[in-house]
């Protein structure tokens, strides 16, 4: 079941419209924990602040309270969130380091050597791809 979920967020006087698509092949609470280390990440969440509520999150999202409580349990034992009992959920003083580490370990073990194997299947060679990257980096700066 694919369940499209849509959030705002104001940025100066815009409103953005934000989807989050809830897919069938992932589970929802990685899905919402994902989202919770994007935003951490984009500094949206900042180190050692609280966070929107389990409640809000869930009514946000259209989703049960559990599930999101699921997901904050899991960034809990990954240590990107810490629970202070009574009072709710903030973002661990390394938490932008922790998810960066475990990003970069993810792209090193699946996304890089997927890229290989399609650079290979395509007949492109390492002076073509790191040409294009050299040109995608000036235009990103």
């Amino acid at each position: 079941m694919d369940n499209d979920v849509f959030l705002y967020e104001e940025k100066g006087n815009v409103r953005l419209k934000l989807v989050m698509e809830f897919k069938s092949k992932q589970a929802i609470y990685l899905q919402i924990a994902e989202y919770a280390r994007d935003q951490i990440l984009s500094g949206k969440w900042p180190s050692g602040e609280k966070i929107i509520s389990i409640r809000d999150l869930s009514v946000i999202l259209s989703v049960n309270a559990n599930t999101v409580q699921r997901a904050f349990d899991h960034l809990q034992q990954q240590g990107v969130l810490i629970n202070k009992r009574g009072v709710g959920y903030f973002v661990d003083e390394t938490a932008v380091d922790k998810i960066r580490e475990m990003r970069r370990q993810s792209f090193l073990s699946h996304d890089l050597p997927e890229f290989i194997i399609k650079m290979q299947q395509l007949g492109l060679n390492f002076d073509i791809v790191m040409k294009r990257f050299t040109l995608l980096l000036q235009k990103k700066n």
